[in-house]
């Protein structure tokens, strides 16, 4: 049986691949960008982000209610959200509040959503 998704023989564009390796070459960043969606591949922080995106700003307490989590899940979720620069938080008093650092992480998340909304149309 034959698969019917892979070249049957090796034709290699020459020109194409050059462009595409000199242009890999020069982008510095894809590592911290594949960390970047290695931590929205989780599913609680996919929902916090989410979350995140339909109020500007949540405290932690909010954001583990939201997700059914502990305050001390939650609040390690945010803090690897932080670390990556998708997250920002302030404090005021006794409680913390997080919001997504900008609209790009918005518009990834709601990308990513509609994409998925779409696939699961077609099927």
């Amino acid at each position: 049986m034959k698969d019917h998704d892979v070249c049957e023989i090796t034709c290699v564009d020459n020109d194409k691949t050059r462009n595409v390796r000199q242009q890999l070459a020069k982008t510095s960043h894809i590592l911290e960008v594949t960390k970047i969606f290695k931590a929205l591949s989780d599913e609680t922080r996919m929902k916090i982000a989410y979350a995140l995106t339909l109020e500007n700003e949540l405290c932690v307490c909010d954001v583990a209610h939201i997700v059914g989590a502990t305050t001390a899940t939650a609040s390690h979720h945010l803090r690897h959200l932080r670390s990556l620069g998708l997250a920002k938080y302030r404090k005021e008093g006794k409680l913390v509040y997080y919001s997504l650092d900008d609209d790009h992480v918005k518009q990834l998340i709601h990308i990513a959503l509609e994409h998925q909304e779409e696939v699961a149309e077609r099927e």
